[in-house]
């Protein structure tokens, strides 16, 4: 302990904190061609939103293989997990204690959360970061912007631009646990004065630091475009296929301590007579998407422009299962008699399937002068999916078992509109007001029979959930330039979120879930100069009827989530940065944050009679929502050499709402170390070799997990408490190796 608290210090001396990621200037592009780009839904520098900004060179340093929440983990507020635990494979970040379904993210302006899930599953989209031009992450409310509700932050992905001149460039890594990566890219420059086509292939692998927690991933991005004098057109394509191994069950401090921190329990079928323990090969989570964009840019004149994007997302896929001793009426499969015995359960390998289609058009009007900058813009989209489940197989089962022989499916429809107008008024130079109103409908479906058995009912769940939801969000602030260097600003910003998918069917059969609501104030100051930049941001996000865990169970003893009066979220952002023209470089930032739940009623069930236990507290944690998240830099650049350490600390977090100490994540402090050098080399434009090495100082740590509780009444009536919870344990040091080539 004395040693990781002496590294904690003399790395992270320097904090108060500050900026990662500073948006590099864009290249100035000698030509009069038009380049595609939806950015109506992006705060500029005079819009009064906490955001940072990360450069297409920024992605490429850390792009080695890591999945994309890994590539911006060190940026304010971020925590990044990993079920595999190392950064591949299923990984996702929370930013303020949001997690994924609360986070909007978009390409080009049009949405990629899953319109059920409102997830984002970047194993869905490997190495997408290759093929993205710049970032912008919001935190809090944010600006109006098109797909899922933005209720705690929003990314804004902008894919690649067109290349002048023909190009190509090869890069490969391979590290610890078998990680590696290839990628090829190439571009023809623009053709005849107009057309440009650019491409990339990708393949990621990776053992995974957990016992079989491998991940095989392929990607390709394809983009084809026409420039003219007044519009651009682009038809954009990528996609990619994973197959990932189950990571998800997470393990016990009881079970690392007799297995291993590596212990994975997913797949588990039995032990043989020697002691060894036998998996299931294709306990695999497995999906296909591809993703289609028509992007079109018009300049009516050089105050008026139109930006249109079409879009359509096909995704397909199926993760499969062992399960032991499971009821056949669960799976609509008939009882069988052995030896004058009815057998009514067996081990089986269960599939899990969707067939999903997500489609629609987005728009934005936008008119500038000198004075205003006024945007219309909005988006229709429809999402239609099937949900579905088979047996594949059945241990010693006598009787007709059909193939893929099904149990349930259900289908879930989605209709998503939005309409909002925004505008920046600067009365005078130094002052920016700015106006955001944003109306959103939606209306979704979901019929069939959900995978749930009702025993009360010897039936599936029967699902027949029709919501519809109107939502005004509006937004307004104020900019003020104190003069070159200083700027003060200050927001408030309304945002709503509809129940997911997982909140219809994991709830109450007779009782629906509400919609959320959030009201975010912002207050902040920035100053920048050439070598030295810093700043505050002071946030307060007030929730009402915000759905968290709490305990209860649904009629068939699945956890659900409910809707709770009022929580709130409040802390400071401390960003800094300071660049020397010897090279050195330093950057830091750090959040610190309170995050409650005004009154808040944990459930209980007694293990045997079922008999509910209600707990009040007044004020408990929200969970996943640590106190303290700080980052460190220090990086050096001397002539093609290129030297990074970046810490990460995250302080003790708690992963139920009951706020007790057995359901904690331990804070944890971690090192990387980055190298590179770059060299020019005869007809190579440049060639980049390097290493990262991953938690330098072997801190054992985990970044996920859950937890739960329940109860048993001893002879004399008196109620027993009793914990659990399991860990996403976290690679120990590890490296990779990289090279680049650039033609």
């Amino acid at each position: 302990m004395k040693k990781r608290t002496l590294r904690c210090c003399m790395t992270m001396a320097a904090l108060p904190s500050f900026l990662l990621a500073q948006e590099a200037v864009s290249d100035s592009l000698q030509t009069n061609l038009q380049e595609v780009e939806i950015t109506a839904t992006r705060a500029t520098e005079q819009t009064p939103i906490a955001h940072t900004n990360i450069s297409k060179e920024q992605l490429s340093k850390m792009n080695t293989g890591i999945d994309f929440p890994y590539l911006v983990a060190t940026t304010p507020s971020v925590v990044t997990t990993s079920d595999a635990g190392t950064g591949i494979g299923y990984t996702s970040l929370r930013i303020r204690g949001t997690d994924g379904t609360r986070i909007n993210v978009t390409a080009n302006g049009i949405p990629i959360n899953d319109a059920e899930s409102h997830n984002v599953f970047w194993v869905n989209m490997p190495d997408i970061a290759s093929s993205v031009k710049d970032i912008q992450i919001q935190r809090g409310a944010g600006t109006s912007t098109n797909g899922a509700g933005s209720f705690g932050a929003s990314i804004n992905l902008k894919t690649d631009k067109f290349n002048t001149h023909p190009y190509a460039n090869l890069s490969g890594s391979y590290g610890s646990f078998n990680t590696y990566k290839a990628t090829i890219g190439a571009g023809t420059g623009i053709l005849h004065d107009h057309w440009a086509l650019d491409m990339r292939l990708s393949s990621i692998g990776s053992d995974g630091y957990i016992e079989r927690a491998s991940t095989k991933l392929q990607s390709f991005y394809l983009q084809g475009a026409y420039y003219g004098e007044n519009t651009s057109i682009r038809l954009i394509a990528f996609g990619g296929t994973e197959q990932t191994y189950h990571a998800w069950n997470y393990a016990s401090k009881e079970e690392m301590e007799l297995y291993g921190r590596r212990y994975n329990s997913c797949g588990y079928m039995f032990t043989d007579s020697t002691g060894t323990a036998h998996y299931y090969d294709g306990q695999t989570d497995n999906y296909t998407q591809l993703n289609t964009q028509l992007l079109i840019d018009h300049s009516f004149t050089e105050e008026l422009k139109l930006n249109i994007g079409l879009h359509y997302t096909k995704g397909d896929g199926y993760y499969q299962e062992y399960k032991s001793n499971r009821k056949f009426k669960e799976y609509a499969l008939p009882t069988y008699f052995a030896d004058n015995k009815e057998i009514k359960k067996s081990d089986l390998i269960r599939k899990k399937a969707m067939d999903n289609h997500f489609g629609g058009a987005v728009f934005a009007v936008t008119y500038k002068n000198d004075k205003v900058t006024a945007i219309a813009g909005g988006g229709a989209n429809r999402y239609y999916g099937d949900h579905f489940g088979q047996v594949l197989w059945v241990k010693n089962y006598i009787g007709d078992l059909l193939p893929d022989h099904e149990y349930y499916r259900n289908n879930g429809t989605k209709d998503d509109i939005n309409i909002y107008l925004r505008s920046d008024y600067r009365p005078i130079d130094c002052v920016n007001i700015y106006a955001d109103l944003q109306y959103r409908h939606i209306g979704y479906r979901i019929n069939g029979d959900n995978d749930k058995w009702n025993d009360a009912t010897d039936s599936n769940q029967q699902l027949a959930i029709k919501e519809y939801f109107n939502f005004f969000n509006p937004k307004a602030g104020v900019s003020w330039l104190l003069n070159s260097n200083n700027r003060l600003y200050a927001s408030v910003g309304m945002a709503h979120k509809e129940p997911t998918r997982n909140n219809y069917t994991d709830g109450k059969l007779h009782e629906q879930p509400t919609a959320e609501r959030l009201i975010d104030y912002e207050l902040g100051y920035t100053f920048n100069s050439k070598r030295f930049y810093a700043g505050a941001n002071i946030y307060f996000m007030d929730y009402k009827d915000q759905l968290v865990l709490t305990g209860e169970l649904n009629e068939i003893g699945e956890p659900l989530a409910a809707n709770i009066p009022d929580s709130y979220r409040a802390g400071i952002e401390l960003t800094a940065g300071v660049k020397l023209a010897c090279g050195f470089g330093w950057n830091a930032n750090a959040t610190f944050s309170h995050n409650r739940i005004k009154n808040f009623t944990e459930v209980l069930y007694d293990d045997n009679t079922y008999e509910k236990w209600e707990i009040h507290h007044s004020d408990t944690p929200l969970a996943f929502s640590p106190a303290i998240i700080a980052n460190n830099s220090f990086s050096y650049e001397w002539r093609g050499l290129e030297a990074e350490l970046q810490s990460q600390y995250v302080s003790k977090q708690y992963m139920s709402n009951y706020g007790i100490e057995s359901h904690t994540l331990d804070a944890y402090f971690v090192t990387n170390l980055r190298l590179a050098y770059s060299f020019k080399f005869k007809g190579v434009k440049k060639i980049t070799v390097g290493a990262t090495i991953y938690n330098l100082f072997n801190e054992e740590y985990e970044n996920n997990g859950y937890a739960g509780s329940g109860y048993y009444t001893d002879s004399e009536g008196n109620r027993h408490r009793y914990d659990y919870a399991g860990y996403a344990a976290q690679a120990g040091i590890n490296a990779i190796g990289h090279v680049t080539v650039e033609l």
